[in-house]
């Protein structure tokens, strides 16, 4: 099964925007990232021919269990939420910020892009989205490491606003945002072929990927998961 993703911008941490240089924002923007970006949590991530800022996130990915549209409160927004899982969303800066022409899309969509899993955790084993921890590492060295409290707009607050401007089905995913901690601050390095990532969430698991340059084998393979 394929899964439309659906993500507000990492500027969803108060923390992550600091470190950026940006404000937090005042309403939640939206991107895009396509279903084929989707693989599985331990599946390696492609690097794209050329491209030199590949940056991890790690997010908390909302999946939805039933249609959502002009929700009115967070009580409803809640309820139309099947469950949570983790997502890195898997950026490249250049195309995100130089390319995309003011919108971020063509930064989030490559082949392998939203490593997803291990698991769907039900809503109701999850006593507080809000409340969770959430950390990244890049070879075995801490990256990211924050909360789902530093969220500028809670998990409600985003269904419930996405559902003013486009209908949620069954299915979808909404990516949270990420805290700070990540290559964009100019702290760490960019990812390289060869490097591995580990990407956690409190009571949700944790996935692994290692990162490869696009060659004729990875896109083989690509074209054999399509």
């Amino acid at each position: 099964m394929t899964f439309p993703s659906i993500g507000p911008n990492g500027h969803n941490y108060a923390a992550h925007a600091a470190e950026t240089g940006d404000q937090p924002p005042v309403v939640p923007i939206l991107f895009f990232k396509h279903p084929n970006t989707v693989v599985g949590p331990n599946d390696d991530v492609v690097i794209p021919p050329g491209a030199q800022k590949v940056d991890w996130e790690v997010e908390l990915a909302v999946v939805i269990g039933k249609r959502a549209s002009y929700l009115v409160s967070h009580e409803e927004a809640l309820a139309c939420i099947a469950g949570f899982t983790i997502s890195n969303d898997v950026s490249e800066r250049d195309y995100q910020l130089k390319h995309s022409g003011g919108q971020w899309s063509k930064g989030k969509c490559a082949p392998t892009f939203n490593p997803m899993g291990p698991s769907l955790v039900p809503v109701e084993d999850v006593a507080d989205p809000q409340l969770l921890r959430l950390y990244s590492t890049v070879n075995s060295e801490a990256r990211q490491d924050s909360t789902t409290a530093d969220m500028v707009f809670s998990v409600a607050e985003l269904v419930r606003d996405i559902s003013q401007y486009m209908v949620l089905d069954p299915g979808d995913v909404v990516n949270t945002g990420t805290p700070q901690g990540v290559a964009l601050s100019g702290r760490f390095p960019y990812l390289a072929a060869g490097d591995t990532m580990a990407i956690g969430i409190e009571g949700l698991g944790e996935q692994q990927q290692r990162v490869v340059a696009q060659s004729r084998q990875s896109a083989v393979v690509l074209q054999a998961q399509a």
